[in-house]
């Protein structure tokens, strides 16, 4: 049965404009007016963090719109804050949308004496009062079994497909998804099987942490328009290197579709210089003045499908369906010709 009360968006710092997107998008699947909660979380000056809600959120669904992406601390302690705030204002249930997941890449101990930082936040989250996490396209799915409460991890796959199939019109058989590194391979996979298009891997060896010693392509990628695929793009050295060696061995063009653009440090200038015809991110980050105004960076919208998995978790139908892309067609309908 769907539940009595609406559902009741609110947001803070890290993308404002993510969520005021959703809440259009789900003004338009309602037919009726979604707004974000009127509230306020500001800074002291000591930049204590400070949540005021100014609406009635008893007995309410909430869903807080929060990536915890840079400066993650912050973002993230935003999220706890907004969230005990709704909890002592007795919510009903607060589900806690986090298109980027900071910390995910620590989700093991890779050597002696490190932490499992993804693990610790998971903790936190759930300890705070959050009922449901929603997310995209976590570093590695296990960190779901993290969490001792529900999560639904969407995927930006369907998307990538439904963008692909639409600006390579007519150019289908001469795409190759590579994938940049070993790791990697089951969401490059993935998202080939999507569009029915072949797979390569650029394999990489380093010498130490931080410094690519060699790169080499498996698969033959001479005459194709090659397609990187990865959750993650921070820097950008690797992913700029990796375009490089694709085009020596004969691509004609190299793009690359990445969820999270991090993009931190020189990253913009290295993709802008690099030989790379695009880099395509989803706005699970908010962009930057400097990403928005590269040339070869393009963003793809995630408020449809953020706005209908929310109103299908408040609804109690499922989220799965929209790992598919055909369900997606409708939600983005206007935004991509598929055929």
């Amino acid at each position: 049965m769907p539940a009595m009360t609406e559902p009741k968006l609110i947001s803070g710092n890290a993308n404002l404009s993510l969520a005021k997107a959703i809440a259009r998008r789900m003004s338009m699947h309602r037919g009726m007016s979604v707004n974000l909660v009127d509230a306020r979380v500001e800074r002291f000056n000591d930049q204590e963090i400070f949540v005021e809600v100014y609406e009635n959120v008893r007995g309410e669904d909430m869903y807080i719109i929060q990536p915890t992406s840079n400066p993650a601390n912050d973002n993230l302690m935003e999220l706890l804050i907004m969230t005990d705030a709704l909890r002592r204002s007795s919510a009903d249930r607060i589900t806690a949308v986090i298109p980027y997941f900071g910390y995910a890449r620590q989700d093991r101990r890779a050597k002696a004496r490190t932490p499992i930082t993804a693990k610790l936040v998971a903790n936190m989250i759930a300890e705070a009062g959050v009922d449901r996490v929603l997310t995209l396209d976590l570093h590695a799915a296990q960190i779901q079994g993290f969490f001792d409460i529900p999560v639904d991890n969407l995927y930006a796959s369907p998307v990538f497909a439904l963008d692909i199939e639409h600006h390579f019109k007519g150019a289908m058989d001469d795409i190759m998804v590579v994938s940049p590194d070993v790791g990697g391979v089951a969401r490059a996979r993935e998202l080939a099987k999507r569009i029915n298009a072949p797979l390569s891997i650029v394999d990489k060896r380093r010498e130490k942490a931080g410094e690519i010693a060699e790169m080499t392509v498996i698969g033959n990628v001479a005459g194709k328009k090659c397609i990187i695929v990865d959750d993650i793009c921070d820097t950008a050295g690797t992913l700029c290197k990796a375009a490089e060696v694709l085009m020596q061995n004969g691509a004609t063009e190299v793009h690359s579709y990445i969820t999270h653009g991090v993009l931190s440090g020189p990253a913009v200038e290295r993709v802008q210089n690099s030989v790379m015809k695009s880099l395509v991110i989803t706005d699970s980050i908010e962009p930057t003045d400097a990403v928005k105004a590269c040339p070869n960076i393009r963003i793809v919208p995630t408020a449809p499908m953020f706005a209908q998995a929310i109103l299908n978790i408040w609804n109690g139908t499922s989220v799965s369906s929209l790992f598919e892309t055909d369900t997606l067609v409708p939600i983005y309908e206007g935004m991509y010709q598929r055929g």
